[in-house]
């Protein structure tokens, strides 16, 4: 595309290659612009070029991640849907879901739950998972490879949402992508023999159009889904599960839910409403929440 030098031109960024990003206008024209390899721009960010220069227009949301080594990612920026992708191999991580879903809230986001691959052996899967989340969140069963199931995961999209996909490797989200816009022929891995996990196929980060409407991020896979300067109060408030409880339930408005008097989640796991399995895993999460919360505080102070 040939640009007037004089002339600002909006756009959105729709693939990140390092040193440089393609941006996509709203006449249907792309152009490359180059970048510093550590410019901060992600997919979806929303930017306005003149010439050679670009510019970033504020973010309305932003999704991150923490890896297994405490660094922070961020996959991407704009969205409003996260969708998380299990099946039932490889089996997801421990809690993989419910961080998952507490980054999704936290970050503004609409957590959905797809289960891939139910062409394997996936009820107790399934039924599990609609015992726990279905009131949550929404869960759309499906299997990318035969195609089973996909049309009300179109329909969920074609209202003009902006979404990603999370997911452990393996799990099939490229596969997904591929049967949800065949267009993009995203490279499909397998899976690794030796200890079902799969392999990488996804190295950089793109926006795509679906043709039903609607427009999906692929990030490339990873193994865990860290949430990311996530405080105690958010997790008590967007922990799956506790919707119900409501927010001024309790004695205290910023409840922890682990000793307080009057607290109204404690009432409904010692009446049975909340299972002690579901409150072990938030007690847990809290655990590793506050202990970040000391970290962070610790290396405030050393800054």
């Amino acid at each position: 595309m040939k640009r007037d030098d004089q002339v600002d031109c909006r756009g959105v960024i729709v693939a990140h290659y390092g040193v440089a990003v393609e941006v996509a206008f709203a006449d249907g024209q792309r152009c490359a612009v180059r970048v510093k390899r550590n410019s901060g721009h992600v997919i979806g960010d929303e930017v306005v070029i003149r010439g050679e220069v670009l510019r970033r227009l504020p973010r309305r949301t932003e999704l991150r991640r923490r890896d297994a080594t405490g660094h922070i990612h961020l996959l991407a920026a704009n969205l409003d849907l996260l969708g998380i992708v299990v099946a039932p191999v490889p089996v997801m991580p421990p809690n993989f879901l419910d961080r998952a879903i507490v980054a999704a809230r936290a970050a503004d986001l609409t957590p959905f739950l797809v289960v891939n691959k139910v062409d394997l052996d996936s009820d107790v899967l399934i039924a599990a998972l609609r015992t726990t989340y279905a009131a949550s969140l929404p869960i759309f069963p499906l299997s990318a490879a035969s195609g089973a199931g996909l049309d009300p995961l179109r329909a969920f999209f074609s209202s003009g949402h902006r979404g990603a996909f999370v997911g452990t490797t393996g799990v099939g989200k490229s596969s997904l992508l591929n049967a949800l816009c065949p267009a993009i022929d995203l490279r499909v891995g397998e899976l690794n023999d030796y200890n079902d996990k799969g392999c990488h196929t996804t190295t950089v980060s793109t926006l795509h159009a679906l043709p039903d409407g609607g427009e999906l991020v692929d990030t490339p896979g990873f193994q865990d889904f860290g949430m990311v300067a996530i405080s105690a109060e958010e997790l008590a408030a967007y922990f799956p599960g506790f919707e119900e409880n409501g927010v001024n339930t309790c004695r205290f408005r910023n409840c922890r839910h682990r000793s307080e008097p009057r607290c109204a989640v404690i009432a409904r796991v010692e009446q049975g409403v909340v299972s002690a399995e579901r409150y072990r895993t938030y007690l847990e999460l809290l655990d590793e929440v506050e202990a970040s919360e000391v970290v962070d505080r610790q290396r405030s102070w050393k800054d």
